[in-house]
C-alpha cells in the first residue's frame, strides 16, 4: 500500500517553509498524541505518520531527497548523492520499471534492470542483502498539561501524575523482531522494489518496508515490530514557584523510551493558571483593589491588605484619592529566571461612599461643604 504524501499529511502545500511545517506539526501532533487518545489505535498509526512526514520534510537534504523520489530512505538518500556529477551516459537505469506492464511489448516481462543484471551484473544485480536493523533513536518528548491554581503557581507544588509512556520492549529488547530467519516481504513481494505511477510511466521504487532487500525479519509479537510497548506509569512532578500559563517544566528521562539503547525524551509539563476571586497578575507583579470609606481616605488609616502569603498592614496617608496605588515590595511572585528575587504587590484603593445617610450625617456634610467650598473641576474649566 502506498504511503500518503507528506505534505498532504502534514497538510501544506510543496513550498511550505520551516515554521510552517512546524507549526502545522505541533497542531496535529496535539490531535493525535496518544496521550490523547488512549486506546485509539488509528489515532496512534495518525500520529506515527506525521511524525514520519515531519521528520523527513524538516530536514533540508531529507526533503530534497523526497521532492525528488515521492518517498525517503537513507538508501535513497546514498543513492542521490553518488549520481552527482555522473555523465548522462553514466546515468542508473535502474530507477525505471522497463516491464510489458509499462511498454507494452508482448515479451516474458523481465525488467529492464533484470535484463542487465543477468548480463553485466554490478549496481543492477540483485544481491543477498541481509534485512537492515533499526539504528538507536532516542525517545520522543512527551508534552502533557496540568493546571494549578493562582496559589499553587506563585508558592509552587508537588503533584503525582500518570503518563502514558512507551518503555522499550522486553521480548525484543527493542530491535521489534524475532531475530529468527528473514522471511519474503509481503509488501513488494520479495522484489525490494515497489511500483509507483508518474504520468504515462510507471517508476520502481526502493520498498521502505524492507530498505530494498526483499526480506523481513518476522516482528516481534509483543510490540508487533515497533520496539516498544506502552505503559501507565505515575511519575511525581515538582512545580516551581512562579510558574504562568504556557510555562513548561521539564522532567528528564521521563518522555517515551528510546530504542536499542539510545536515551529516553523527556516529560514536558504545561502549565495553565486559574483565575483568582481578586488578585491579578501581570508577570511577577501581584494588583489587588481595596475599598476606602471616607473618613478612612480623608483622615488617614492603617488596614490590612491580602497578598498571598497573608495578611500585611498598609499605611494610607491622609487626603488618599480613590485610584491611588500603593506599592508592598517583594510581595509579588518569584522569578522563575532569579531565585532571589521577586515582584511586588501593587495595591489600589477605591473610596466608597455609604448607600444610606442619616440626616445627622447629610447635616455634617453640608456643614463640610460650607466649610471647604472647593471645586475640583475648576482645573478643567467648569463651574
Amino acid at each position: 500500500m502506498a504511503k500518503e504524501d507528506y505534505y498532504q499529511v502534514l497538510g501544506v502545500k510543496r513550498d511550505a517553509k520551516p515554521e510552517e511545517l512546524k507549526k502545522a506539526y505541533r497542531r496535529l501532533a496535539r490531535k493525535y498524541h496518544p496521550d490523547v487518545n488512549p486506546g485509539d489505535k488509528a489515532a496512534e498509526e495518525r500520529f506515527k505518520l506525521i511524525t514520519e512526514a515531519h521528520d523527513v520534510l524538516s530536514d533540508p537534504k531529507k526533503r530534497g531527497v523526497y521532492d525528488r523520489f515521492g518517498q525517503y530512505s537513507d538508501n535513497l538518500a546514498e543513492s542521490a548523492t553518488s549520481t552527482k556529477g555522473r555523465r548522462p551516459s553514466d546515468f542508473d537505469f535502474a530507477g525505471f520499471d522497463w516491464s510489458t506492464s509499462a511498454s507494452g511489448s508482448s515479451n516474458s516481462g523481465a525488467s529492464f534492470r533484470d535484463i542487465f543484471a543477468d548480463l553485466f551484473g554490478g549496481a543492477g544485480a540483485k544481491a543477498e542483502r541481509e534485512p537492515p536493523r533499526p539504528n538507536p533513536t532516542r525517545g520522543a518528548d512527551i508534552e502533557m498539561p496540568l493546571t494549578l491554581s493562582f496559589e499553587e503557581a506563585v508558592t509552587g507544588m508537588t503533584s503525582n501524575i500518570t503518563v502514558n509512556r512507551s518503555e522499550q520492549c522486553p521480548r525484543c529488547n527493542g530491535a521489534g523482531d524475532t531475530g529468527g530467519a528473514p522471511v519474503t516481504c509481503a509488501t513488494c513481494k520479495g522484489t525490494g522494489q515497489v511500483s509507483r505511477a508518474g504520468g504515462r510511466m510507471r517508476f520502481a521504487q526502493e520498498c521502505q518496508e524492507c530498505s530494498g532487500t526483499g526480506k523481513r525479519r518476522p516482528p516481534c509479537p509483543v510490540c508487533t515490530g515497533l520496539g516498544v510497548v506502552a505503559k501507565m506509569e505515575n511519575v511525581k512532578v515538582r512545580i516551581p514557584a512562579g510558574v504562568d500559563t504556557g510555562s513548561r517544566v521539564r522532567i528528564l528521562g521521563k518522555g517515551h523510551s528510546g530504542r536499542l539503547g539510545a536515551p529516553p525524551g523527556d516529560l514536558f509539563i504545561i502549565t495553565n493558571v486559574g483565575r483568582h476571586s481578586y488578585f491579578t497578575r501581570k508577570g511577577d507583579n501581584i494588583y489587588v483593589t481595596i475599598p476606602l470609606t471616607v473618613p478612612e481616605a480623608a483622615l488617614g488609616a492603617k488596614i490590612e491588605v491580602p497578598t498571598v502569603n497573608g495578611k500585611a498592614q498598609l499605611r494610607i496617608p491622609p487626603g488618599t484619592q480613590s485610584g491611588q496605588k500603593f506599592r508592598l515590595r517583594e510581595r509579588g511572585v518569584p522569578s522563575l529566571r532569579n531565585a532571589q528575587a521577586r515582584g511586588d504587590q501593587f495595591v489600589e484603593v477605591q473610596v466608597t461612599l455609604p448607600k444610606v445617610i442619616s440626616e445627622e450625617t447629610k447635616d455634617l456634610l453640608r456643614r463640610y461643604a460650607q466649610m471647604n467650598p472647593e471645586n475640583p473641576r475648576v482645573a478643567m474649566g467648569l463651574e
